[in-house]
């Protein structure tokens, strides 16, 4: 007999807010209680909030720096490869390694490999592209894009309780708190 993986009833609460200080009260207030996944939604930056809910720096920029570095040194590597062994000329006694004359293409290889890197590497940290997620399920949550704010404690934080976090939801006075359906 097959074990069944049981999938969570809840998904998490979602909490509606008018107004950007009070999302980031709300965030501060929730992180300080010990509620770890936690995420919040607005339609613009909010200075702050990141901080708020304990979300640490990307690692994102040194991959990009290694990819640069990578795509250069490919770069330079290929020139070499073709200018002074498989391929050599020699043109007004010039060298057949010719560093400077190098330069533009080492500098657009470490570009375009840089930039790849940082494109790629951003959709896979934000797990894109992401057709379904559950907050879609919530009708309010269309307009988080509009002129909504929201803060979402998923239901597999240690200390998520359906109605206790309901109850502590509700005491950092928002507009509604929903329940999110898986």
């Amino acid at each position: 007999m097959q074990e069944q993986k049981s999938t969570p009833e809840i998904y998490g609460l979602l909490a509606e807010f008018a107004d950007p200080d009070a999302l980031l009260t709300a965030s501060k207030r929730t992180y300080e209680t010990g509620y770890r996944k936690i995420d919040a939604f607005s339609p613009y930056p909010v200075h702050g909030l990141d901080e708020a809910i304990g979300v640490k720096r990307t690692r994102l920029p040194y991959l990009v720096l290694g990819c640069g570095l990578l795509g250069a040194l490919t770069g330079l590597s290929l020139q070499y490869w073709v200018s002074a062994i498989e391929y050599p000329l020699n043109i007004g006694g010039r060298p057949f390694f010719s560093w400077p004359s190098f330069i533009p293409i080492t500098f657009e290889c470490g570009i375009l490999f840089a930039s790849f890197s940082s494109a790629i590497g951003m959709l896979l940290a934000n797990k894109l592209p992401m057709p379904y997620h559950p907050l879609f399920n919530v009708e309010a949550f269309s307009r988080a894009s509009q002129d909504r704010f929201f803060l979402c404690v998923e239901s597999t934080d240690p200390h998520f309780d359906p109605e206790k976090t309901r109850t502590f939801l509700q005491s950092l006075n928002p507009d509604e708190v929903f329940r999110v359906d898986p």
